[in-house]
């Protein structure tokens, strides 16, 4: 087997290390498929258009999923006969928003928003047939609907009337009339009675508003009793689903919270505080007939950013506090943007039982995880992050199948972006997928990371890295030590990059390499329309900047604001890689530019040449040397089913013989080495677009990893490859 072979061979095992099960090993949730619901579309719908899947639900056979898509105006279905390969299954265009739903004997009850304005709101209950695709049924709700949900017996349907309030009047606060209420209907075999609607007054009941109640999600237990919360009222009403009756009310109550991330400042601090912030929920779900859970979301004025459990009189049985956002945060999938609002934003839940065990699953809406937690009967104990796609928001369980479906609802098609996907996870002996990296707690707050733009080898330690992030974090540069001799690899130290002693400033940190002297060099990418220069940096083991190299004038004339994306050292040269073409550069060639370190000056550059464009455009994001050549991720900036080229490519050294800036460049060639795209697949996901970091360790193993964009308009997801021994390319 060739070298080259051997490489390609060791990415391609990267699958297989999932799929491989240990005897005897712990039963565990992975990702097996990522379902894009626009594929779902009907046949005469733009294949562009906005869709969204939100409320998830199954039917009883296991073999469907159905969801509701609000900005579409409809339900779709999904054929997950074989899980791992989800298949369209269907769309019923409807003549509203629908909001949520449940699924009953081949019928959706789907509870659907026909509002003409907040202060005039209505809306019905359908009975959807699926396999006819017809409406067989409507009952006129009086208002605008939001929850749905169906007794465990399937003799009742519970809807919360929420009536939203309108955000841009006024403040957004309460009262906002018309109140709210609870709507139960009956049901049979797929069949409402209208006739036996009844609706739930809940005024008077809450501290916050008690003439404007705001119903947000209602679930049911064994007894026919009905959790409801009460979201912007902070308020839980329990309600006898048989006769309207309400058992119980009680506030869900507030906390304090300390070293939380408050400031949206471009960094990740966890040094503030929060005091009385109302818990606010969103989801609700029975434990049993006496416990209940409930997901801290925010809406108005509050949001703890976790969960709680409360017995059905009201008294807190446990709070996560912030143990579940530090969690987030330490899988690197913390939502910096969100700091001054709602963290997290734990907002959906699932409780199921799989086998013996019972286990709530919480949907974070802004870090794009689901944390799968035990119940014990007392404190729960976190099992598991499970990346999915962007913003989750409904979720359904399927133990007699071992599987796990999440709705995630963003779908950012008129930004170029990720669309709506349906997750699915099964259940099996294993080992977790996911995550890849992760960081440790520094004291009493964790290490906050992401957008990892750049990575390099300890020269001496096999298995330890360092990484650097861009500039998302443009108040906290850092480099990351990473101990990859554990699984998952962790980040161990942050070692932040400072200028005569404070956090660095105008940097876009994309490459770094060792300097042989226990310092580092880093290649920052500019943007001179935000003053940030395209330059090299020197920096010593404790992150200070110990000298500054400007790009040369021939280049700054010429300037294009992709710039540096990765920096390799060879001898005493550097070499820089330029992400796209710059003005004095032919269509498709790139330059690696050229650094003596021993002469302190500019030696020139050679180009690279860069496979055809399709959609979107086509660049450089990482170099590393190794031997006889140097190692290039080269790129198209798409991602999902768009995605095309996510591959590294090799260099002979013997190549790089700069010439001198402002003259013709020497054309090197390259090798294909390895196509990143199957490894980017390997854990059940799309494909991301931003492939940004590999290197090779002391012992002559590969890794690579992607940048999760800070979790902005990006599910957060960061994918650490292990892709073998390279040996002696």
């Amino acid at each position: 087997m060739s070298r080259q072979s051997r490489l390609l061979a060791a990415g391609t095992a990267l699958s297989a290390l999932f799929a491989a099960a240990p005897a005897h090993a712990d039963m565990v949730f992975n990702r097996i498929a990522s379902f894009p619901v626009y594929t779902n579309l009907p046949a005469d719908a733009d294949p562009a258009s906005e869709t969204s899947s939100e409320i998830i639900y199954v039917t009883e056979d296991g073999m469907t999923l159905v969801y509701s898509d609000s900005p579409f105006g409809g339900i779709g279905m999904i054929d997950i006969s074989d899980p791992a390969n989800p298949a369209p299954g269907g769309y019923v265009k409807l003549d509203g928003e629908p909001t949520s739903l449940v699924v009953q004997s081949g019928h959706a009850f789907v509870g659907l928003n026909t509002s003409e304005s907040y202060t005039n709101p209505s809306g019905v209950l359908l009975s959807v047939n699926l396999e006819t695709r017809e409406i067989e049924q409507s009952c006129d709700l009086g208002g605008q609907p939001d929850s749905v949900a169906l007794s465990k017996d399937g003799t009742m349907v519970a809807v919360a009337i929420e009536n939203e309030r309108d955000e841009d009047l006024g403040d957004g606060g309460l009262p906002q009339m018309p109140a709210g209420a609870l709507a139960i209907v009956s049901a049979s075999d797929g069949a409402l009675d209208c006739a036996s609607l009844k609706m739930v007054d809940v005024t008077g009941l809450a501290e916050v508003a008690p003439e404007d109640p705001e119903p947000e999600f209602v679930d049911f237990n064994e007894a026919g009793e009905i959790a409801m919360t009460m979201q912007e009222n902070n308020e839980i009403v329990i309600v006898d689903g048989k006769t309207g009756d309400i058992v119980s009310h009680f506030s869900a109550g507030s906390v304090a919270l300390d070293n939380v991330d408050t400031e949206e400042e471009g960094a990740l601090t966890f040094d503030g505080k929060l005091t009385a912030v109302p818990r606010e929920p969103d989801a609700v779900q029975w434990l049993d007939d006496d416990r209940l859970v409930i997901a801290n979301e925010g809406d108005w004025k509050g949001g703890s950013r976790g969960f709680t459990i409360f017995s059905k009189k009201g008294e807190v049985l446990y709070d996560s506090g912030l143990s579940f956002e530090y969690e987030v945060a330490m899988a690197g999938h913390y939502p910096e943007k969100r700091s001054g609002n709602k963290g997290v934003e734990p907002e959906g839940m699932e409780i199921a039982t799989f086998g013996t065990t019972t286990y709530i699953f919480l949907l974070s809406e802004r870090g794009s995880v689901v944390g799968v937690y035990e119940d014990t009967g007392a404190a729960p104990v976190l099992k598991q992050i499970l990346p999915t796609a962007l913003a989750p928001e409904g979720a359904v369980a399927i133990p007699g199948r071992n599987l796990l479906a999440v709705a995630n609802e963003a779908d950012l098609i008129e930004d170029g972006g990720v669309r709506s996907h349906v997750t699915l996870y099964s259940y099996a002996e294993g080992e977790p997928a996911y995550p890849m990296l992760v960081s440790e707690m520094d004291g009493d707050r964790p290490i906050g990371w992401g957008a990892m733009s750049g990575l390099t080898a300890d020269p001496e330690k096999p298995g330890i890295l360092y990484g650097v992030n861009d500039s998302f974090y443009a108040m906290q540069p850092t480099i990351f030590t990473i101990d990859a001799n554990q699984r998952p690899a962790r980040i161990t130290e942050a070692t932040r990059i400072t200028r005569g002693g404070a956090p660095a400033q105008l940097m876009d940190q994309e490459g770094i390499t060792t300097d042989g002297e226990g310092g580092f060099w880093i290649a920052s990418e500019g943007r001179t329309d935000r003053l940030i220069p395209h330059a090299l940096y020197h920096v010593n083991a404790k992150g200070q900047i110990k000298a500054q190299v400007a790009f040369p004038a021939e280049l700054a004339s010429v300037e294009k604001r992709f710039g540096s994306e990765g920096v390799a050292k060879i001898g005493d040269m550097l070499w820089v890689a330029i992400q796209r073409e710059w003005g004095d550069d032919p269509a498709g060639q790139v330059k690696l530019l050229a650094y003596d370190t021993k002469e302190k000056k500019w030696a020139g550059a050679v180009r690279y040449p860069l496979e055809p464009k399709g959609a979107g455009w086509v660049g450089l994001s990482e170099i590393t040397a190794n031997g006889d050549y140097v190692y290039i991720v080269e790129r198209d900036n798409q991602i999902g089913d768009a995605a095309k080229l996510k591959a590294l490519y090799r260099v002979p050294v013997s190549e790089l013989q700069p010439a001198a800036l402002g003259g013709d460049l020497p054309v090197v060639t390259k090798e294909l080495v390895h196509d990143f795209i199957p490894d980017l697949k390997s854990t059940g996901g799309y494909v991301v677009d931003k492939i940004e970091g590999f290197t090779i360790d002391a012992a002559g193993n590969a890794y690579a990893v992607t940048d999760n964009d800070g979790v902005d308009d990006s599910n957060g997801e960061t994918l650490f490859l292990r892709l073998g021994a390279m040996g002696t390319m």
